[in-house]
């Protein structure tokens, strides 16, 4: 507060800001009279008052009439009170409020019903998000104590990446946004890669009042949730926000859900999981929803949420896995996770081994195996692989992260080795010096054949919860379930009701799954295979079956949430189990006629299928190199990596056979870095050059560092869009220059430094073939341009170059400008959006009169201005080979253009000069007509 200002003054001057923002009247007459300050018969008195705003004022004047203590009271409970009076925390800033010390010591009970509520939300959501419990039943960790950022880009309606989050918070602000109109905020990654766990968070820190953002309510849903009502189920919003959360108390008035409806936009929804919506009715032609009140099945309910049909200006945060579809009009921002950067894994791992000699211990034998890196990367997959490392060496003396190329099966069955080594776990505080996976599968047989059986059946019927009955049918028992594979799920709703169970992960249960198909002797060899029929590519969109969503042109019966990823990790692993270097352990477990003859049938199903899938893909000439090129489908990826699984190079060989095309196109896949040891089991099979073009993935440097032997048969590297630092370069620079065969390179929109340019500089001093080159939006400045430009002033072969989108400045224009210089090969230049001056300007016009190669030249979004006019007129005008100059969004006037309009009467085989986004005026345009090259628009 000002100094030396009264309290009551302060009523008096701020009167018509409090009657306005006073929403809520029955809190202050709690505090007042439950202090002495007012009593009955005033309470009486002011609630005669017909509105809200005239109890408002009557209360101020009967404050005011009680003198100064009262007064400075009155405004202490409007400051006390938060969440009751939210609206004035800004005039409190105004007025620099400090409390009286006669009433600093007074309580105020927050008794307002939405802030009440409020608040019993933030202690039930604190409650449940205090402790990891995704993965991990048996132990309990504190969610900050390991929780990690994972990487999160964001993307344009138009699927085009507009680079990456920083915080938490930047998910609900304004970052990113496409949609202003919509309101649902759409997370999407891959199984394991941190959706739920980030939703968690976010639920924790609004319950500490840590999370940037004005929602007085937080209401989070599993969407499985939605597979377990019945058809005839109907609900209402009211009936799914309380019912399924919690209700509010001491609300006769239902004054929380007037609020609500009132003001849906201090309401922040989570649904987690959309594409694990099972649906058994047809949603065709179902009417919108748009009355709260209104009851309808509850999945109708989400949709009207997500579409702003009910609750109009609420927020949603809605995940998915990769590959779930929803329209652009539906979703605000999209934000996809990409897993642990080298920098958070980092920090994830000193958060698993805060001593330093296990955590150096554990960082040199990830920097020794980049796959096993990769696989990290997934933060599942890390939790999975760092606590059975800590679990084992508690266990064992001196062991080891494996030092070969360990698959995800690999994984998961280090995991399931965990989990049944507490069935035999040993009384003793000693560490056993020898380790018998073998046993300790076999001891646990049968607890894991009745989990095995319980996830089968689960997923056939692509069911993710379960209760005690279907359980105790699989033959588990009480004790069964503290094993770790289930774990119990909260209720959904708030009416108590039988415990039900799910799985820690989806890819757990489709592991076990694929495990009871090897195990049970009654499921013959050909049935193993009939998740694969479940999994063929399809064109048509998924997710997509209520209007405002899209709709899909599949037949009625079909449902339109299934995601068939579970599948395709089912069999996934059922590649793994049956693979010969798990033969071993499998041999302990199933009757090894069985298991071989399993094996067989597997074998020879994938070598089909890799030949019809490849023999069905349609090829087109490349633009790239001479040849043919062939885009593969988004379905060959879970090909190569079911081959991986095997280890078969019998099948690997076959497929590389297979790639008849000179030229595979893998972009948009989403390829991570993991995969890259897939793609290069087959590549290095390959007995031909052949150009690759993995543009558009989340490769990183680990994938890199995994391509390592197949670069050797590449024409043809793109890594454009792939996260790849200097790191990469390195390795690039280091196996292309010894194989010198590349032709194309593509490293656009990476993390590319003046460091990584040089050593690229080198790639194209060494590799004579080297004819395109695309480096633009980097972190490119003059010193490495300076490298680049030399290396193509020496080069004869390279003729496409670009370098759109980083910082070269003037120096970098000017040593471009020298390599400019009668290039006998550079057609096509791109010197767009790099600071560029006049001054760089200058340097190249006066280059391209000394050139008679180059066709192409963007110059697009520079400070180029008249002052270089003139010299642009005389390149012109000496100039014989240039036909195309862009110069969109830079600063001529029309005296710039005026000398390009001259030049340009001296030169015949120039085709364009585009100068739209300059400041030439409308009326200044019409006196360049007469030369219909010179373009405006």
């Amino acid at each position: 507060m000002m100094d030396g200002t009264p309290f009551l003054r302060i009523l008096t001057k701020h009167r018509e800001v409090l009657v306005e923002h006073v929403k809520n009247t029955q809190c202050v007459l709690d505090n007042l009279k439950s202090n002495g300050f007012i009593c009955n018969e005033d309470i009486e008195i002011i609630q005669r008052s017909a509105t809200k705003t005239d109890q408002v004022r009557k209360i101020l004047e009967l404050v005011q009439s009680k003198g100064e203590e009262a007064s400075a009271y009155l405004i202490h409970i409007l400051h006390e009170a938060y969440d009751a009076y939210v609206d004035l925390r800004p005039w409190f800033d105004t007025i620099q409020y400090k409390p009286a010390d006669s009433i600093r010591d007074l309580p105020v009970i927050n008794t307002d019903p939405i802030s009440k509520y409020s608040e019993k939300l933030r202690s039930e959501l604190g409650r449940d998000t205090r402790f990891l419990t995704s993965y991990s039943q048996r132990e309990e960790t504190l969610l900050d104590e390991l929780y990690t950022d994972t990487q999160m880009e964001i993307f344009n309606d138009k699927g085009e990446s507009l680079g990456y989050l920083e915080s938490l918070d930047d998910i609900l602000g304004e970052q990113g946004v496409f949609n202003h109109e919509a309101e649902t905020i759409f997370i999407t990654g891959d199984a394991g890669v941190g959706k739920s766990i980030l939703l968690q968070k976010l639920q924790n820190l609004w319950s500490k009042r840590e999370l940037n953002i004005r929602a007085k309510f937080f209401f989070k849903f599993r969407c499985r949730m939605f597979s377990a009502f019945k058809e005839t189920d109907e609900i209402s919003v009211k009936d799914l926000i309380f019912k399924h959360n919690c209700y509010p108390d001491g609300d006769p008035d239902n004054e929380v859900f007037r609020y609500i409806l009132r003001f849906p936009e201090t309401v922040l929804f989570t649904f987690d999981g959309y594409d694990e919506i099972q649906m058994d009715f047809d949603m065709d032609n179902v009417p919108e929803v748009v009355s709260p009140e209104e009851k309808t099945h509850p999945l109708l309910v989400l949709m009207n949420l997500l579409c702003g049909k009910l609750l109009r200006g609420s927020r949603k945060v809605l995940t998915a896995r990769t590959g779930t579809e929803v329209q652009s009009r539906v979703i605000r921002k999209k934000v996809v996770l990409r897993g642990f950067s080298p920098d958070h894994l980092k920090r994830y791992m000193a958060l698993h081994f805060p001593k330093e000699e296990h955590k150096e211990v554990v960082s040199v034998q990830l920097d020794a195996n980049p796959h096993l890196c990769g696989l990290c990367s997934i933060p599942l997959f890390s939790w999975i692989i760092f606590k059975s490392f800590k679990h084992l060496q508690s266990m064992y003396d001196n062991y080891e992260l494996p030092n070969s190329c360990i698959t995800l099966t690999n994984v998961f069955l280090l995991l399931s080795e965990v989990f049944l080594g507490r069935i035999t776990k040993r009384p003793g505080l000693l560490k056993r010096s020898t380790r018998s996976t073998a046993e300790t599968f076999r001891a646990g047989l049968k607890t894991l054949v009745a989990f095995a059986k319980l996830a089968l059946l689960g997923l056939e019927k692509s069911n993710f919860i379960y209760s005690q009955e279907d359980l105790t049918s699989c033959g588990l028992s009480e004790e069964d379930l503290q094993v770790g594979f289930l774990r119990p799920v909260s209720h959904y709703d708030a009416c108590g009701g039988a415990a039900t169970f799910e799985f820690l992960h989806l890819t757990l249960q489709a592991f076990l799954t694929a495990f009871s198909l090897v195990l049970d002797s009654d499921i013959s060899p050909d049935g193993i295979l009939k998740f694969f029929a479940k999994c063929e590519y399809n064109k048509s969109s998924r997710l997509s079956c209520f209007s405002c969503l899209g709709r899909s042109s599949r037949a009625r019966d079909t449902d339109p949430f299934q995601t068939n990823e579970h599948f395709q990790f089912t069999n996934l692993f059922l590649c793994g189990l049956l693979s010969k270097t798990n033969a071993a352990l499998l041999e302990h477990l199933v009757p090894p006629l069985s298991l071989k003859k399993k094996h067989v049938s597997l074998k020879s199903y994938l070598s089909t299928s890799v030949k019809t899938h490849l023999r069905g893909l349609p090829r087109y000439p490349s633009t790239d190199i001479k040849g043919s090129k062939v885009h593969v489908m988004p379905n060959f990826l879970w090909t190569l990596r079911c081959i991986f699984e095997t280890h078969s190079e019998d099948v690997a060989r076959l497929t590389a056979k297979g790639i008849s095309a000179d030229y595979i196109k893998l972009a948009y896949c989403n390829i991570y870095s993991a995969d890259c040891s897939a793609l290069n089991f087959v590549l290095h099979h390959h007995k031909k050059s052949l150009g690759v073009d993995l543009d558009n993935n989340n490769i990183s440097d680990y994938g890199v560092k995994q391509l390592v032997p197949s670069f050797s048969k590449m024409t043809v590297v793109r890594f454009c869009v792939n996260q790849l630092t200097d790191s990469s370069i390195e390795v690039l620079s280091r196996e292309l220059i010894r194989h010198k065969i590349v032709r194309v390179l593509g490293l656009y929109k990476n993390h590319i430094t003046d460091v990584g340019a040089k050593m690229v500089a080198q790639i194209i001093e060494e590799c004579p073939h080297l004819t395109t080159l695309k480096l633009g939006s980097n972190h490119i400045t003059s010193v490495g341009a300076k490298f680049l430009a030399q290396a193509i002033q020496k080069s004869k072969s390279i003729f496409d170059v670009g370098m759109w989108g980083n910082s070269i400045g003037d120096e970098g224009a000017e040593a471009f400008a020298e390599a400019l210089k009668n290039h006998p090969k550079l057609t096509n230049l791109s010197l767009s959006a790099n600071g560029i001056s006049s001054q760089g300007g200058r340097s190249l016009a006066k280059a391209l009169k000394e050139n008679s190669s180059l066709h192409i030249f963007w110059l697009i979004q520079n400070q180029i201005s008249d002052d270089a006019a003139s010299d642009l007129g005389e390149a012109l005008r000496c100039n014989s080979a240039l036909t195309h100059l862009l110069l969109i969004d830079n600063q001529l006037t029309a005296r710039g253009a005026k000398q390009l309009f001259e030049g340009l009467a001296s030169n015949t085989t120039i085709k364009e000069i585009i100068l739209k986004g300059n400041p030439v005026s409308e009326e200044e345009k019409k006196q360049f007509e007469s030369e219909k090259r010179l373009c405006f628009h």
